[in-house]
C-alpha cells in the first residue's frame, strides 16, 4: 500500500507543488522575461499578497469555508436523524425511507441544483422565473435562490447518505445494554444521546464531517451552477478559471491551499479520535437493539419523514422526466409532450437517448469503469481499513491512513490534469495510458479509495480484538478469520465500501473530464456536453437513465449478498 499510494498519491502532490513554482507556456507574455519552466515565485504572490489578493484568494476562501461549514451541518443534521430514525426508533414506513434517502446521492450533485434553479429561480437572473414563482406568484430572493444558503443545503442533502450509512452502521450495531442502564439510572433521552449514543459514534459523525467538509472544499459544479449567476466565486471555481485561462500555476497554487486546509481538518479529526482508547460496539456478547417508541407522534414523524424525502427525490426526478418530454421549452401543455428524445430516429440535433449508438457506447464504458473502480477502491479500502486499525497508532497505520485518504483532498479537476501529464507518456515501464480505459480505472480507484478506506475502518473499529484473538488461538489463518468472522459481522459497512465508489463511478464529471477520449467516453460527459450545448432533454434522460442503472444494482447486489446500502443498516 505504502509503495503504491506513494507513486499514485505522492508524486501527483510533488508534481502539483511543482507546477506552483514555474512557468507555464500559457504564462510566458504574462510573467516579464520569462521562458517556459523557468522557477518563479509569482502564482503565491499573485493569490497571497497581490493587488488582486483579496478577491483572487481571500473572498474564494471564505466563502468555500462558509458553503463546506454549511454543509457539513446539513449533511451530519439530516443523515444522522434519519438513521436515529430508521435504526433505533419505531418509525414507520422504514424501508421506504432507506431506499428513497440513496437517491440525492446517486444523482449528480449538480442535477440537484438545476432541480433547485428550476423551481425558485427569479426573473432578476436570467429573465425568467421558475416553477415556484409561476405557481404562487411569489417572487423569490437573490439570497434564497442563489449564492451560499443554496449551495450549502444542495451540497448538504447530496452528502447526507454519507451520515445516513456511517452512523446508521454504528447505530445498528451498538449494544443497547448501556442505554438502558441508563434509563434505570432515570437518565433523561437528552443527556443518554450525549453521553452514550454520540460519543460511541464518534468516529462514525468525524468522518462523515470531513468527507463532506473536503467534498465541499472540492465541489465545483454546484458552486458553479448557484453562485455563477451572483458572482459568488469558491475556490474551485476560481481555481477552474485560472486553470481554463493563462494562469494555470495560480490554479495550482490554489488547489494545494485546498490540499493543506482539508489536511489541517484531517489532522484534527485524528487527534479526537486518538483520544479515545475504543469505539468498540461489537463485542460477541449479547447484545440487542432497544427501539425508541415514538408512541403518539409516531405517525406525524413518519409522514413528515416521508414527505421530506419525497420532496428531495421524487420532485426532481419527476422534473427531469418531465423536461426529457417536452418539445417545447416552457411549455407544459400536454401536446407538447413526446417520446422523441428517448426513441426518436428523425431528430434535427441527434438521435433517441435509446437508439443512440454513442449513449450505448458510453452506458457499456460508464458500467465496466464504475465496476472496475468498485473493485478495486474497495478491497484495497476493506484490507487498509483491518491494517490501518490493527496497527493503529503506529507510525505505519498513520501513513497508510494518510494516504489513503490524500485522493479526496485533492480537487477532482486538479487530480485529473495531474494524471494527464502523468500518463500522456511513457515513464519507465509505466507505458502511456491516455486514451485507455485502465487510466480511467487507476484514477477513479485512487480518487475513491478514501470512501472505501473510511467505510474499513469504521466497521474494523467496531469490532472486538477478543473474536479475532479466540480464533487464532483455535488455530484459525488470517484468510478464514477475514471470511469467517470479521466480514460477515460487518457486511453491510464492507458492502457500502464497494457500492458507494460505484456510485461515484457511475455520476462522475469533474474527474475524467478532461481524461476521456472519444473511444472511452462516459454517461456523464456525454450528459455534460449536451447540458452545455442547451439541449436539456437529452441530458434530463441521461440522468435519469444513470439513477436507474445504480438502483437496478443495487437491488441485484442486495439479492446475490444480501446486504445493500439501506438495508445494511436496519432498513
Amino acid at each position: 500500500m505504502i509503495l503504491c499510494l506513494t507513486y499514485l498519491v505522492v508524486f501527483p502532490l510533488l508534481s502539483i507543488f511543482q507546477d506552483t513554482v514555474i512557468v507555464h507556456n500559457a504564462e510566458v507574455m504574462r510573467i516579464t522575461g520569462s521562458k517556459a519552466g523557468d522557477l518563479t515565485a509569482y502564482h503565491w504572490l499573485k493569490i497571497l499578497l497581490g493587488k488582486e489578493s483579496m478577491n483572487n484568494f481571500y473572498t474564494p476562501l471564505m466563502h468555500s469555508l462558509i458553503t463546506s461549514l454549511g454543509s457539513c451541518f446539513v449533511a451530519i443534521l439530516v443523515g444522522g436523524l434519519y438513521a436515529w430514525l430508521v435504526v433505533r426508533t419505531d418509525l414507520r414506513y422504514k424501508k421506504t425511507v432507506a431506499q428513497l434517502f440513496m437517491l440525492p446521492y446517486i444523482m449528480p450533485s449538480w442535477t440537484l441544483a438545476l432541480a433547485w434553479s428550476n423551481f425558485f429561480k427569479n426573473s432578476l437572473v436570467g429573465g425568467t422565473t421558475g416553477i415556484f414563482t409561476s405557481i404562487t406568484g411569489i417572487a423569490t430572493a437573490n439570497w434564497f435562490a442563489y449564492g451560499p444558503f443554496p449551495i450549502m443545503l444542495v451540497s448538504g442533502l447530496h452528502y447526507a447518505p454519507f451520515a445516513y450509512i456511517l452512523i446508521g452502521g454504528v447505530l445498528r450495531n451498538m449494544d443497547s445494554n448501556l442505554e438502558e442502564a441508563a434509563t434505570v439510572l432515570k437518565t433523561s433521552k437528552w443527556r443518554m444521546m450525549l453521553k452514550i449514543t454520540i460519543p460511541l459514534a464518534l468516529p462514525s459523525i468525524l468522518s462523515t464531517f470531513i468527507l463532506v467538509f473536503s467534498s465541499g472544499m472540492n465541489a465545483f459544479a454546484t458552486a458553479q451552477f448557484l453562485g455563477l449567476p451572483v458572482k459568488y466565486y469558491t475556490l474551485t471555481t476560481q481555481m477552474y478559471r485560472y486553470l481554463n485561462g493563462t494562469n494555470p500555476g495560480a490554479g495550482y497554487a490554489l488547489a494545494l491551499m485546498m490540499i493543506i486546509i482539508s489536511m489541517l481538518v484531517l489532522g484534527i479529526n485524528q487527534k479526537m479520535i486518538g483520544t479515545r482508547k475504543s469505539y468498540t460496539t461489537v463485542s460477541g456478547k449479547c447484545s440487542n437493539i432497544s427501539l425508541t417508541k415514538l408512541r403518539g407522534s409516531r405517525n406525524t414523524i413518519s409522514i413528515i419523514a416521508v414527505a421530506f424525502i419525497f420532496c428531495i427525490t421524487i420532485v426532481p426526478l419527476t422534473s427531469f422526466a418531465i423536461e426529457s418530454l417536452i418539445t417545447i421549452q416552457g411549455n407544459y401543455e400536454l401536446s407538447n409532450f413526446s417520446l422523441k428524445y428517448w426513441i426518436g430516429t428523425d431528430n434535427a440535433i441527434t438521435n433517441g437517448i435509446l437508439v443512440n449508438s454513442t449513449v450505448w457506447r458510453a452506458l457499456k464504458n460508464t458500467i465496466i469503469i464504475a465496476v472496475c473502480c468498485a473493485l478495486g477502491a474497495g478491497t484495497l479500502g476493506c484490507l487498509s481499513g483491518y491494517a490501518i486499525v490493527k496497527r493503529w497508532g503506529s507510525k505505519v497505520s498513520n501513513i497508510v491512513n494518510g494516504l489513503t485518504f490524500i485522493p479526496y483532498l485533492i480537487p477532482s479537476l486538479a487530480f485529473g490534469t495531474i494524471y494527464l501529464s502523468m500518463f500522456s507518456q511513457q515513464r519507465g515501464f509505466i507505458p502511456a495510458l491516455y486514451g485507455s480505459p485502465i487510466l480511467l480505472f487507476i484514477i477513479g480507484t485512487v480518487k475513491y479509495l478514501p470512501m472505501a478506506s473510511r467505510s474499513g475502518v469504521n466497521s474494523m473499529f467496531q469490532i472486538s480484538a477478543t473474536l479475532e484473538e479466540s480464533a487464532q488461538i483455535l488455530g484459525a489463518g488470517w484468510v478464514k478469520r477475514m471470511t469467517r468472522i470479521l466480514i460477515p459481522i460487518q457486511k453491510q459497512s464492507i458492502v457500502s465500501g464497494y457500492l458507494i465508489p460505484f456510485m461515484s463511478g457511475m455520476r462522475e464529471l469533474e474527474l475524467f473530464v478532461l481524461l476521456y477520449t472519444p473511444g472511452t467516453i462516459v454517461l456523464t460527459a456525454l450528459l455534460f456536453q449536451y447540458n452545455s450545448k442547451g439541449y436539456d432533454q437529452y441530458a434530463n434522460a441521461i440522468t435519469l437513465m444513470i439513477v436507474l442503472i445504480v438502483i437496478v444494482a443495487d437491488k441485484l447486489i442486495s439479492k446475490l449478498t444480501g446486504a445493500s446500502i439501506e438495508t445494511g443498516i436496519g432498513g
